[in-house]
């Protein structure tokens, strides 16, 4: 069949539009629904659940996300949270979330604390909460849960009463009131009382001791690894570990004290030296007379001042520096006189013991 000039330059016309340009598959439009967080994470403080996790930056089409809506809080005493029907709680989006979210790199994070509900915690020693956040898009619609952390619902000892601290020769010492309790198998549950202790001005707190909670409702504990003439800030907490057989250990940690506020002021002397002896020798050379004593065994020792006296004679102090050993030689003494001694520790801040009990040496 032979075709017309008309019919050939329609042909070619359609032929070249077909080359410059072709008709894809229609896009559906974008649903806006945000990726499920991954990094969802939990800790548990006393009734307190701190939930975390990294709000969605871009959507299930990898778009990014611009209409945030609410986030569900979902709990569940089943291992897996199937469905978020009825939410325990819910976490507004960030006001700027938008324009954050815009200018990209950022990673913005939410949280939210849920209190675990009385009978919740003393249902089973052993059982634990099952938690996921259900991100919203500005429809209320959203892709699904995150992923899964579980919380142990066992009861958390309760805070310790009546905290306090004193600074002694000894150390700080802490005393604090505790729950009375009697465990049918201690080797299930373990209770105890832990203390921290930060410095003034630092964030960084280090663990100074621990005490098992049980049988006795005042207990104590004696810091001694401070350093004096620092400021330091304590509190007390408490942990609960439930060992079930055949799986992992879980700690519980309870609520804290409020901080207590010390300053290690080092006003106290050093132990009295004892044990004081007094020898005179001299013949053929020139007379003194030897003391030695007990040593003092203080960290902060700096010395021991020499004190001296004749009968009915008031005690002066021989040395001008504090003599480092326990021992001593007095050359300045006379013939004929009865000489009556006693000695006393000194610390690096000057703090001076009492003085011992006295020895006495005739010199012939």
């Amino acid at each position: 069949m032979k075709l017309l000039r008309g019919q050939w330059l329609a042909l070619a016309a359609l032929v070249g539009l077909s080359g410059c340009a072709s008709i894809g598959v229609p896009v559906p439009p974008s649903l806006e629904l945000p990726r499920p967080p991954s990094d969802l994470r939990a800790a548990r403080k006393g009734d307190k659940v701190t939930l975390t996790w990294t709000i969605p930056a871009r959507t299930m089409d990898r778009q990014r996300v611009r209409y945030l809506g609410k986030t569900n809080i979902c709990r569940s005493l089943d291992p897996v949270v199937a469905k978020c029907d009825t939410p325990v709680g819910e976490a507004a989006p960030p006001a700027d979330f938008a324009t954050k979210n815009a200018a990209g790199g950022l990673k913005l994070t939410a949280g939210y604390v849920d209190t675990l509900p009385a009978e919740m915690r003393v249902r089973d020693v052993f059982g634990s909460a099952t938690y996921a956040v259900e991100v919203l898009n500005g429809d209320g619609r959203a892709a699904g849960l995150s992923n899964q952390v579980h919380v142990p619902t066992g009861e958390a000892l309760p805070a310790p009463t009546d905290f306090s601290a004193r600074v002694t020769a000894q150390g700080v010492v802490l005393t604090w009131g505790g729950a009375l309790f009697s465990l049918p198998s201690p080797s299930v549950v373990r209770r105890s009382y832990r203390i921290y202790r930060r410095a003034e001005g630092g964030a960084q707190e280090i663990l100074v001791g621990e005490r098992e909670a049980g049988s006795e409702k005042s207990l104590s504990l004696t810091d001694q690894s401070f350093e004096w003439e620092k400021t330091y800030y304590y509190r007390a907490s408490t942990l609960t570990v439930i060992a079930q057989p055949g799986k992992l250990e879980v700690s519980i940690e309870g609520d804290d004290t409020p901080e207590v506020k010390v300053f290690a002021d080092d006003v106290f002397p050093p132990a009295v030296p004892s044990g004081l002896q007094a020898v005179f020798s001299g013949p053929g050379q020139q007379p003194f007379i030897d003391l030695i004593w007990a040593p003092v065994t203080d960290a902060d020792l700096d010395g021991y001042n020499i004190y001296r006296h004749e009968e009915g004679g008031a005690p002066v102090r021989v040395n001008s520096e504090p003599v480092k050993m326990p021992a001593f030689r007095d050359a300045q003494v006379v013939s004929g006189k009865t000489y009556f001694y006693s000695v006393s520790a000194v610390d690096t801040r000057q703090n001076e013991s009492a003085r011992s009990e006295e020895a006495s040496e005739r010199v012939p």
